[in-house]
């Protein structure tokens, strides 16, 4: 069953920012090219890339406390997969904010399989500097 339109349209529309090494934050939209302070991250010009979050496992919302220890864990795995991630915030309509990950060089399979893992419906990922994509998991 794919999401309704109106949160397929939120996540599109939400502005996913990445923290950078040295400060500041640069944000992916969907549709739109990987950003060059981003591509700059990736080891290979072409390594795939994604966006992943813990919180509010399919949409439930969760206690700041196990939303907290959710994120953790999946930090957890991600380096223990020798995976790096830069932390992230989307940013939604209505105030809405969720803590995120920008994890560059995961493989789309090993993405949507932690993303299963953690009980999230989607994803936002991509390729090189191409366009960020919303992928849905259901």
């Amino acid at each position: 069953m794919p999401l309704p339109e109106s949160i397929r349209r939120a996540w599109t529309e939400t502005d996913y920012r990445v923290r950078l090494p040295h400060g500041g934050y640069v944000s992916i939209w969907c549709g739109r090219p990987l950003p060059p302070q981003l591509l700059a991250l990736l080891r290979h010009a072409d390594d795939p890339w994604g966006y992943i979050t813990a919180w509010n496992p399919a949409g439930v919302s969760l206690s700041l406390a196990s939303n907290k220890i959710r994120q953790r864990r999946l930090r957890d795995e991600i380096k223990g997969d020798r995976h790096r991630y830069f932390g992230g915030l989307g940013v939604g309509a209505s105030d809405w904010r969720e803590p995120s990950l920008f994890v560059p060089g995961m493989t789309y399979a090993q993405l949507d399989a932690m993303a299963r893992r953690f009980g999230q419906l989607g994803v936002v990922r991509g390729t090189g500097a191409g366009v960020a994509e919303l992928h849905e998991l259901i």
